[in-house]
């Protein structure tokens, strides 16, 4: 299948979704033009020069690029610091470190926000019985789900929270892959309000994955403490080939860098082999990729409501991640979708993505994903377990044009299936 054979109906309701979307895409480029100036403006307060691209081996001491670096993200998140390395292999490399800063043996950590995502489950010790995890370590797990209304439940956050045993609270901004709503910067913020009003000492972490320049403000900048994300996701604006960051007080970012390297050590060691101007640029670039996949995102959402498909988020709806929610109903369905995104993929187009056992994850996960990065997400990519409801969890787009392109093939596919 390749870009020549979108059927010509696909093209016409191509056209009315694009129609139709004028007002939100022109808010998603506000966002855009807001975080572009924020990010340049950091730039340069931290006189960022040719010599910061200029990588280190071994030891990675006095790293120019590296240490500047992390400023820019600092200011940029609105933190007192930041950890940026190539070291943190995913986004869950970095929360389990971030996690860690925050606790002890005989703490207990709350999730706010519903049962984590299928891979932190195993860094927590909420599923298997992996050496190392957080409950390994005697570190207790309490947990409240959301509202019914698939928002966060206050009310029980703040009855939870106040047992003094809770040493940290942890938000998932992002849906994973689960049936509920990212959550707003807002419902962040009031999250954190609640938290605080009943248990001050408590430390709240945000798994800012998917999230970050989607609006104007970040977590770190509404009353959490600590964040931490993947760089092949948003921040990594397409061009950072691996990595993850941690971002918020001084004291907890440490802490973090001692769980990724060793306690004595920190963040002053780890060479960045020459990646340096990759992350930078990255960083650079991040905002507009952002508003790129959004829209990828919200074209979507907007050519399945025509199918008679339902999404989540809707077409017009704000958004606070870049994944789009497709509820296909059968595994074929779902087959088809990720075909069709293969095929309009820049790279591995001819593959025929197919069901796999997933490492961290308990039934097998369908991948469509042909990216210049392996696993980046902030590129066009959909995937989702294999169970019920058979949903697809759809994002990226490093631009939009190509985005569109694969949304069609998709459909096609879909059209081709029946």
């Amino acid at each position: 299948m390749k870009i020549s054979d979108i059927r010509p109906e696909v093209y016409s309701m191509a056209d009315e979704a694009q129609k139709r979307l004028a007002g939100r895409f022109a808010g998603i480029d506000y966002t855009a033009e807001m975080n572009t100036g924020k990010v340049m403006e950091a730039f340069q307060n931290n006189r960022v020069s040719d010599a910061c691209f200029a990588g280190t081996t071994g030891y990675g001491y006095d790293d120019m690029g590296r240490e500047v670096l992390d400023k820019l993200y600092a200011e940029v998140f609105g933190a007192e610091a930041a950890l940026v390395r190539i070291g943190f292999v995913n986004g869950t490399h970095a929360l389990t470190a971030a996690m860690f800063a925050l606790v002890k043996p005989g703490d207990t950590i709350l999730a706010a926000t519903g049962m984590p995502y299928d891979t932190l489950r195993t860094a927590i010790g909420i599923s298997g019985n992996s050496h190392g995890s957080l409950k390994f370590y005697g570190i207790d797990y309490a947990q409240v789900d959301l509202s019914a209304d698939g928002g966060p439940d206050y009310e029980a956050i703040a009855k939870a929270a106040a047992d003094s045993k809770v040493a940290a609270v942890m938000v998932q901004r992002s849906r994973g892959y689960e049936d509920r709503k990212a959550l707003t910067i807002e419902e962040i913020e009031k999250i954190c309000r609640t938290v605080k009003a009943v248990n001050p000492n408590a430390n709240i972490m945000v798994d800012n994955c998917y999230g970050e320049f989607t609006d104007i403000l970040e977590p770190t900048q509404v009353g959490a403490d600590i964040m931490a994300g993947s760089l092949i996701k948003n921040p990594g604006g397409g061009l950072a080939p691996t990595g993850g960051y941690v971002a918020g007080k001084k004291e907890l970012v440490d802490r973090a860098a001692m769980r990724l390297t060793t306690p004595g050590i920190g963040g002053e060691c780890g060479s960045t082999l020459g990646n340096n101007r990759l992350l930078f640029q990255g960083l650079f670039m991040a905002p507009h990729i952002v508003a790129q996949a959004l829209k990828t995102a919200c074209f979507c959402a907007a050519m399945m409501e025509q199918l008679g498909i339902e999404t989540s988020p809707a077409p017009e709806e704000k958004r606070s991640d870049i994944i789009q929610m497709v509820k296909l109903g059968s595994p074929e369905s779902m087959k088809r979708f990720c075909l069709g995104i293969q095929a309009g993929a820049p790279v591995d187009s001819y593959v025929t993505p197919e069901p796999w056992e997933m490492p961290g994850y308990d039934c097998p996960v369908i991948m469509a994903a042909g990216s210049f990065i392996q696993g980046s997400s902030i590129e066009l990519s959909a995937d989702g377990p294999i169970r019920e409801p058979y949903t697809v969890y759809m994002q990226g787009g490093l631009t939009y044009e190509s985005g569109k392109l694969g949304i069609m093939m998709a459909v096609s596919a879909m059209l081709d299936g029946e």
